[in-house]
């Protein structure tokens, strides 16, 4: 299942280190996005790429200060990854891209479909960020994130406590440890934990932080999605706690032609809990939006 992250080159793009990885010799081609705090393409596409590759041509990184992709100093915020993406697409010399992203990589790809059309062929948003005018304990929040030093504290508490990622990986899959290859995908995570703590790094991506106001969200693509000019599906794990059933069927209605799918017994990664239905809908919806042919 690792086979489609063997193909990998280590680059240098928007002034910092990025881990490319790539499979898949013919087909349109997709660009998978990754979400936040301890996500890499590794774990997150782990049973997805290595499907996709027999149909499209699979383009995975690890976003910057995740996986291989470090270290990287300063503050990444959304205009840095505004500026990185573009930078992104240009080194990796790619044409007209699908991207698949989940959570804070949904959210990045929403912003980049909205800001460049005629560079995305289609997009999948999974869980996406940036979606909604508020959340649940807003201020509270809001606060916490910005104590001073909270963050990295929290880094360096996940890298000493392996038992808390534990309980914290059971409580948000659905299957708890029976969800299959469920110690690969802990190890994983685990080692994603230590790394944050080893390079110094908050717990939290700053999109993310940077997207909290003390009583609305900073942005919310919602206001926006009129203007989507690309196909759009918008799926949700029926279980996910972080990005509610009326957001994400609001951005479908809102992107015009967008479709919404909601995945039963998943959580918000759904390329963990349900592997193959997510890759099921993710093709039915390249194929008819892009096209794609089986390797032959």
């Amino acid at each position: 299942m690792t086979s489609a992250f063997e193909r990998c080159t280590d680059l240098t793009i928007g002034g910092g280190p990025i881990r490319h990885y790539r499979s898949g010799d013919q087909g349109p081609p997709v660009l998978l996005l990754h979400g936040g705090m301890m996500d890499t393409a590794e774990g997150v596409w782990r049973d997805i790429a290595h499907r996709m590759a027999a149909k499209y041509q699979v383009h995975a990184i690890d976003l910057p200060r995740h996986g291989a992709s470090r270290p990287w100093p300063g503050r990444l915020d959304r205009q840095f990854f505004d500026r990185f993406l573009d930078d992104l697409v240009d080194s990796l010399q790619l044409p007209v891209t699908a991207i698949v992203g989940l959570s804070l990589g949904g959210g990045l790809g929403i912003g980049y479909a909205l800001r460049n059309p005629g560079r995305v062929s289609a997009l999948i948003a999974i869980g996406p960020g940036g979606l909604g005018a508020k959340r649940r304990a807003q201020f509270a929040t809001w606060a916490l994130m910005r104590t001073p030093g909270v963050l990295t504290l929290t880094s360096k508490y996940l890298a000493r406590n392996p038992e808390t990622v534990r309980r914290s990986l059971i409580t948000n899959l659905t299957a708890g440890a029976a969800t299959a290859d469920f110690g690969v995908i802990l190890e994983l995570v685990r080692a994603e934990a230590q790394a944050k703590a080893r390079f110094g790094e908050p717990a939290l991506d700053d999109w993310m932080v940077d997207a909290y106001g003390p009583r609305r969200m900073r942005w919310d693509y919602l206001t926006e999605l009129d203007r989507l000019a690309v196909p759009s599906l918008w799926i949700r794990g029926e279980n996910d706690p972080l990005v509610g059933h009326p957001e994400l069927a609001a951005a479908a209605a809102a992107a015009p032609g967008g479709r919404f799918a909601a995945i039963p017994e998943a959580g918000h990664i759904v390329t963990y809990d349900q592997p193959a239905e997510f890759f099921r809908l993710a093709d039915e919806f390249l194929t008819s939006a892009v096209g794609g042919r089986a390797a032959g």
